[in-house]
C-alpha cells in the first residue's frame, strides 16, 4: 500500500492544544491573559502600596505619644505651608530647574552634532559614550564627584593651576550657591545631578533633531536667513519637544532624589531628604506622606504642559 493511500491515525489532542485553540481564535482573550500579571503587580503591589502610603497624609501624629491619630484632618497637609517646609519645596524645585536648564544647554550642541554631522562610526561611538556612564554604579559616580569637588580635589587643583583659584573662592563666598567647598554647596549638587542625568537629556534631543527635515533648513538659508535666525525659527522650535521630553526625565529624577543631597550639598533639606527623614528617624509618616504628594502634583502639572508641546512624541 502506498504512503498516499495509507490511513494515518489522527493526532492526539493534548491538554495544551485544547487550551491553546480558543486562545488563538480569540486574540483579545490571549492579550488579556498576558496583561493580567503585570497589571496586577502594577495595580496592587506598586500603586496599591503607594496609595496606602499617601493616604496617611490625611492623618496626624500625636505630639505627646508620637503615635498616628487615624482621624481624617487637613492639619498635616497645611503643615506644608509653614515657612520651613515651604522652603524645602521651593528649594527642591529650584535645584531641579537649574539641573534641567544646565542639562539642556550642554546636551543640545552634543545632540546637534550627532544628529547632523556624525557619520555611522562616530554616531556609534557617540551612543557608546552617552550610555557608558549609565553602566556604572550610581553611588560610585556620586562619591567620585565628591572627591572631584572636594577642596583638595581635581577641580580645585585645576582652578589653581589656571589662575582661577580666586574666582572659585569668590564663587564659593556667594550666599546662595557657595559653601565651604564645592562638595558642600548647591553648585556641587547641581554639577553632580547634571552629570548623572545628562544622558537622559541628550538622547531625546538627538532623536528630535534627527526628525527635523533638512530641506527646511536649506530653504531658510536660501531665503536669506542667517544661521542664528535659522536656529531660532526653524531648528529650535522643531527640536523643543525633544528638549521637553528630556526635561521630564532630568526634572523628575532630581525632584525625588535624596542620595546626592546627603552626600554632596549643604545641611538644608530637599524633598527626598525630608521624606526619608520623616518616615525614618522622626517617625512622622503622615507628614512624610504629605511631602510625597508634592512631587506627584508638580510632575502632574509638568506633564500636562509637556503634553501640549508634543514632548511625548519625542520619547
Amino acid at each position: 500500500m502506498s504512503l498516499a493511500t495509507r490511513d494515518l491515525p489522527a493526532p492526539r489532542e493534548g491538554v495544551m492544544r485544547r487550551l491553546s485553540d480558543p486562545l488563538v481564535r480569540h486574540g483579545r482573550l490571549l492579550t488579556l491573559l498576558l496583561l493580567v500579571p503585570p497589571l496586577l503587580w502594577l495595580g496592587l503591589v506598586y500603586l496599591g502600596s503607594l496609595f496606602v502610603f499617601l493616604a496617611q497624609s490625611v492623618f496626624s501624629i500625636d505630639e505627646f505619644s508620637g503615635t498616628i491619630v487615624r482621624e481624617p484632618t487637613t492639619a498635616t497637609l497645611l503643615e506644608l505651608f509653614r515657612p520651613a517646609n515651604y522652603d524645602i519645596v521651593l528649594r527642591t524645585i529650584g535645584i531641579s530647574s537649574a539641573v534641567t536648564m544646565l542639562c539642556a544647554v550642554i546636551a543640545f550642541p552634543i545632540a546637534y552634532y550627532a544628529a547632523r554631522y556624525a557619520g555611522p562610526k562616530v554616531k556609534a561611538a557617540f551612543y557608546l559614550a552617552v550610555m557608558m556612564p549609565l553602566w556604572s554604579s550610581y553611588l560610585v559616580k556620586v562619591y567620585g564627584w565628591k572627591l572631584l569637588l572636594a577642596k583638595e580635589g581635581a577641580i580645585g587643583w585645576f582652578a589653581g593651576k589656571l589662575g582661577l583659584g580666586g574666582a572659585l573662592e569668590a564663587w564659593l563666598a556667594l550666599p546662595l550657591v557657595g559653601g565651604p567647598s564645592l562638595s558642600v554647596s548647591y553648585t556641587g549638587m547641581v554639577l553632580t545631578f547634571t552629570y548623572l542625568w545628562l544622558p537622559f537629556m541628550i538622547l531625546p534631543v538627538q532623536a528630535a533633531l534627527e526628525r527635523v527635515p533638512p530641506h527646511l533648513i536649506e530653504a531658510a538659508g536660501d531665503l536669506g536667513a542667517s544661521p542664528g535666525l535659522v536656529f531660532r525659527t526653524v531648528i529650535l522650535p522643531l527640536a523643543m519637544p525633544g528638549v521637553v521630553a528630556g526635561a521630564i526625565f532630568t526634572f523628575s529624577l532630581t525632584l525625588g532624589d535624596y542620595i546626592v543631597p546627603q552626600i554632596i550639598g549643604t545641611s538644608a533639606l530637599v524633598l527626598g531628604q525630608a521624606v526619608y527623614t520623616l518616615q525614618g528617624t522622626a517617625g512622622n509618616i503622615p507628614l512624610a506622606a504629605a511631602f510625597s504628594l508634592v512631587p506627584i502634583l508638580v510632575m502632574a502639572l509638568f506633564l500636562t504642559v509637556a503634553k501640549r508641546t508634543g514632548a511625548f512624541d519625542a520619547l
